[in-house]
């Protein structure tokens, strides 16, 4: 049958020809026609098939027993918790209740001196704590625990290998020697277009090896070995089974930009260097700096430690203190209210005395809670500072009464002490040493990279490979042959007007300058924070002599209306209600008589932790652990070479970057001008630059 036009009508599946495709080449007049007709048909197969797979074909199942819904989840969101066991610890395992004003229970008295609570912190010091983070939201411990200044920052900080954060180690790796090598085997067989030819057939073998050594110079010096196996079936080649190969040694050494050891041991081999991402702060030293800072931030650590232990010290014992007057006024309050609740019960004075006695005595009932639950928290917070479990069935009492003696510290003395010891401007001084260190080497990268390089190899061919007989031995050829091969030169490549060399120079640059200006800021906060610790420890010796004072005074008053009570003498109207304001007023002399003389010592304190030797103080000294025997064997070796050794009288090249102590002077005035001076000149004239000399003191002094 011919067909003279395209089918329109799209046909059932039974009516789709069995190959049109075929057809279509069978008839060529009709090639339109029939790719109209398979066109309609391909739509039609492709439309049953989406229709069949709209089709659910999905059979009901049945099963056995009752379907548990715990394996069926409607969302894929959830709180979950790590698979994390952890012991619990012991401090927190084995702890009592803590105690409060409820507690009934008699209790162990545990006295503790300053220093073994300062001794008791340290040793629980792996991470380090704060006083001033205790039951604060913010409190980085528990919200951000990996930036806690701990005991293992510098051993984490040596051990770093990430940009940014590499130790010591990962900087010397780079000049550790690399090792490649590979080794492949195969056959291939290979059709020949030839008569009478047989196919190739290749039996193959290739072995490579290399060396390379990165100097601290930042040359690179590599030796590679490679040895290629061949047997082939081809006519016309000098030996079927085949060695071939070569030795190959070659050099590479900066000239221009990376050159020299300087910039290696800051910036590290720039072979290595990627450029924007590790910069110019990957070499030893710069790891070395960096281990310094993390030890800065150590130190800093514990010194704020050692402060908040010895106010929390301080703080505890103040709290007995208040807790010892707060009894006194109960005592003495209930001993009146017992009085005056006798005398109303026999009629000897009305209830007007008994009920103010008994509202007083409430009122110092609730001051007594509260000095009693005070105590208890000011315990809590001395054991979390050293490490002690919450209730441990004692209570910590201070062994140690607060100095009353007092400091005169001499201000240029300190000043000079604060700007030498406080590890805040030395880890200053470290950063800026790191940015004066990176921008020497990023002015090195201003210079186009100009290379030079040499190579040499030798090139062997045999039909064995190591048999020294015959004269085709592989290795024989590279030992005694002279086809060898050389070449020298150099390689140069710079990016036009070196404008990211250019940039990064003045980045540091802004950056050192930064650091400089914030040093001398620095510099000058101290000395306004030593100031303030120097007017602080005599306002606190002068407030602590007057409250001493006003005690005294306190008890006489106190005494009087006991003397009075006891001889029947005083005013029936107004001396209960006086007696009892003298015993309120005593315990209250009482308390601020011991809470400035606790704020004199931990101003004491505070002056010491802003001149930076709180540390040096308390006898605290920063080591090192111990290290591997082989270590102390080695150094022990290498100090008796340079005992004996010859001194040479020549410059450190490269310069030292660090020192065992403080290397800048601190410079001050001998001779200051005395106060009410400023400003006038030595002719005895007012300076026009200054301001006059106020003829009155600023500050009134307090009567006699």
């Amino acid at each position: 049958m011919r067909i003279d036009h395209p089918v329109r009508i799209a046909p059932t599946i039974s009516q789709i020809p069995i190959n049109p495709i075929m057809r279509l080449w069978e008839h060529p007049p009709m090639r339109k026609s029939r790719w109209n007709h398979c066109r309609n048909l391909t739509a039609s197969a492709m439309a049953a098939v989406l229709l069949w797979g709209c089709h659910n074909t999905h059979k009901e199942l049945s099963f056995l027993g009752e379907a548990d819904p715990d394996y069926y989840r409607t969302h894929a969101t959830s709180i979950e918790y790590p698979d994390v066991v952890t012991e619990t610890p012991e401090a927190v395992r084995d702890s009592l209740p803590p105690r409060t004003v409820n507690s009934e229970e008699d209790c162990e008295i545990r006295d503790i001196t300053l220093v073994d609570a300062v001794q008791y912190g340290l040793s629980k010091s792996e991470i380090v704590r704060s006083g001033g983070q205790f039951l604060s939201p913010g409190n980085g411990l528990l919200n951000s625990p990996e930036r806690t200044i701990s005991s293992y920052d510098a051993a984490i900080q040596e051990t770093g290998v990430l940009f940014g954060g590499r130790g010591v180690e990962a900087a010397l790796a780079d000049f550790d020697a690399q090792l490649d090598t590979r080794a492949v085997w195969g056959r291939s067989e290979f059709p020949v277009n030839s008569l009478g030819a047989t196919d190739r057939a290749n039996d193959t073998g290739e072995f490579s090896t290399s060396l390379n050594k990165t100097f601290a110079n930042g040359g690179r010096a590599e030796i590679s070995h490679e040895l290629n196996y061949l047997r082939t079936n081809q006519t016309g080649v000098k030996y079927p089974t085949s060695y071939s190969g070569n030795l190959n040694l070659g050099y590479q050494h900066p000239l221009l930009a990376g050159s020299g050891t300087e910039f290696t041991r800051i910036a590290g081999p720039i072979a290595r260097s990627f450029g924007g991402i590790s910069g110019v702060s990957q070499g030893v030293v710069i790891a070395r700096i960096n281990n310094d800072l993390v030890l800065c931030d150590y130190e800093n650590g514990l010194r704020n430690l050692v402060r908040d232990i010895e106010d929390a010290y301080w703080n505890l014992y103040l709290a007995y203190r208040t807790f010892d007057a707060a009894t006194w006024v109960y005592d003495s309050t209930h001993e009146t209210w017992r009085k005056t609740s006798v005398q109303a019960e026999n009629g000897a004075k009305g209830l007007q005395d008994e009920s103010q006695a008994r509202d007083q005595l409430f009122a110092v009932r609730a001051s007594l809670a509260t000095a009693r639950s005070n105590l208890y928290t000011r315990e809590t917070e001395l054991r979390r500072l050293i490490g002690l479990p919450v209730n441990d069935g004692t209570v910590l009492r201070p062994a140690e009464d607060p100095t009353t003696a007092e400091l005169a510290p001499d201000w240029n003395e300190s000043i000079s002490e604060a700007l030498s010891h406080r590890v805040e401007l030395r880890r200053q001084k470290w950063q800026i040493r790191s940015l004066d260190l990176q921008l020497t080497a990023a002015k090195s990268l201003t210079r186009p990279r100009l290379d030079a390089v040499a190579q040499y190899q030798v090139n062997s061919l045999g039909d064995n490979l190591a048999s020294y007989g015959d004269g085709n031995s592989f290795y024989q050829g590279i030992t005694g042959t002279k086809t060898d091969g050389w070449n020298a030169g150099v390689v140069m490549n710079m990016p036009v007007g070196l404008r990211s060399a250019h940039a990064q120079v003045q980045n540091y640059e802004l950056r050192l300058v930064k650091a400089r200006k914030a040093l001398e800021v620095s510099e000058e906060e101290i000395s306004h924070e030593l100031a303030v610790a120097f007017q602080e420890i005599a306002r606190a010796h002068s407030v602590m002599k007057a409250n001493w004072s006003r005690y005294y005074a306190a008890q006489q008053n106190v005494h009087t209306f006991e003397v009075q009570d006891r001889l029947g003498v005083g005013n029936a109207v107004v001396f209960y209600d006086n007696y009892l304001r003298s015993i309120v007023r005593c315990g209250d002399a009482e308390s601020a008589y011991y809470q400035s003389l606790v704020e004199y010592n931990k101003a004491i304190t505070n002056l010491y932790y802003r001149k930076g030797t709180i540390l040096t103080y308390n006898n605290i000294q920063l080591m090192e652990g111990g290290w591997h025997p082989e270590a102390y064997e080695d150094a022990h070796r290498r100090h008796g070479e340079r005992a004996y050794g010859n001194d040479i009288d020549a410059e450190t090249q490269p310069p030292a970057f660090a020192s065992p102590g403080p290397v800048d002077p601190v410079e001050l005035t001998t001779n200051p001008l005395p106060y009410g001076r400023i400003g006038v000149s030595a002719d005895g004239e007012t300076s026009e630059s200054e301001p006059p000399a106020p003829t009155q003191p600023v500050v009134p002094a307090p009567p006699e």
